[in-house]
């Protein structure tokens, strides 16, 4: 750890809380779309109780089904789109951004992350992320089949700040795919548990080989990133 000279961070529930940014999407789908849709319910908060139920992946769908509007294929298309554009109302969590503030008066620090392009740079403005960090990698720039665990945003980060493998720290939350890349490129890997987390399932499956692919374990388990690098 001494040799340590770069930490990279992922985003969602890293370093903020990814169900804040769900929830701040539902509230811009519902103020948008109320009208058209004329349900007899509160839609952010019933988008809420689905997010939370089996119906995670296809929120927006069952609920078009429960409120039955006209057009719903259309209108359908048209929420989708208000959730990955609007401007989120997200922050930090305190831990990171201590973290943020500490490792950077002597490290450089980045970020690698996956997920729709316009979403996640929506993200990192709100978030002040690139007045913080000395490099951004946002996968889709490149398009999904770059999104981890393809090693290039990897190899991308440390050539463009001159540093060695042996000398990067990946911080993430998802042993299903996080950690694959960083491990066989020589990086040290890190995974944060948050409570609340949308892939919190993963967590207790992080050291089970059936759960997590080959070579996608952590090398450390942290709960907060005040223990990073302390």
């Amino acid at each position: 750890m001494n040799a340590i000279q770069f930490v990279v961070f992922d985003l969602d529930d890293t370093l903020y809380l990814e169900r804040d940014y769900a929830h701040s999407g539902f509230d811009a789908v519902a103020e948008r779309f109320a009208g058209d849709i004329g349900a007899g319910f509160d839609i952010a908060a019933r988008c809420r109780q689905l997010f939370d139920s089996p119906h995670r992946a296809r929120v927006f769908n069952t609920l078009l089904a429960e409120a039955n509007p006209p057009h719903a294929g259309a209108l359908l298309t048209r929420m989708i789109e208000v959730f990955r554009t609007h401007t989120p109302r997200i922050a930090l969590t305190r831990d990171a951004d201590r973290a943020i503030h500490r490792l950077g008066q002597h490290l450089k620090l980045g970020l690698i992350s996956d997920g729709f392009l316009v979403a996640q740079q929506a993200k990192v403005r709100a978030l002040g992320l690139e007045q913080r960090l000395d490099a951004i990698v946002l996968t889709d720039q490149w398009g999904r089949p770059y999104w981890k665990p393809h090693p290039r945003a990897f190899e991308t980060i440390a050539r463009c700040l001159h540093v060695t493998p042996q000398s990067c720290v990946y911080v993430a939350d998802n042993p299903r795919k996080d950690f694959v890349a960083p491990n066989a490129l020589g990086w040290t890997t890190i995974m944060i548990r948050r409570p609340g987390a949308v892939h919190a399932d993963a967590h207790a499956t992080a050291t089970d080989p059936e759960k997590v692919p080959f070579g996608g374990t952590a090398e450390a388990v942290i709960d907060t990133l005040d223990a990073l690098l302390a």
